[in-house]
């Protein structure tokens, strides 16, 4: 029993919090396009998700969801390298989840918007079991 003093057997895992990004960001921020960054930093589900914005943005949704379909999978890449189990939280206040869970946000989007109902609706449930405020926050 002394193992378990002070942790419910309720709680869930810990959050998984991502490493920061830093050269992906400053080259965001001198104005680099998302676009070359992606050949430059292909395992950023930051830059992806950005890249699945500008497409859906442009009405371009095939595209948006095959960007946001890597950003995805480069993101439970890294989810994975960081210790995640396949659940638990990924809190959106932590700055480097942002790119994973605006990968994820795209994506249901883009599902939705191709009438790819059950992927949209597992994904609105990843994206809330992930965080129950990023959706609100990403659809600013």
């Amino acid at each position: 029993m002394s193992g378990l003093q002070g942790k419910s057997l309720l709680d869930g895992p810990e959050p998984t919090l991502l490493p920061a990004e830093p050269e992906v960001i400053e080259r965001l921020e001198a104005g680099d396009e998302p676009v070359d960054l992606a050949a430059r930093f292909p395992s950023s589900s930051l830059v992806w998700a950005l890249l699945a914005n500008d497409a859906y943005a442009e009405g371009s949704i095939i595209e948006s969801y095959a960007y946001a379909r890597v950003g995805y999978h480069r993101g439970l890449d890294a989810l994975r390298g960081s210790g995640w189990k396949g659940h638990g939280p990924v809190p959106f206040s932590h700055e480097p989840n942002r790119g994973f869970l605006r990968s994820l946000y795209a994506l249901g989007r883009a599902a939705g918007a191709i009438n790819e109902v059950e992927e949209a609706d597992r994904i609105a449930k990843f994206l809330n079991d992930s965080d129950p405020d990023a959706a609100a926050e990403l659809s600013k």
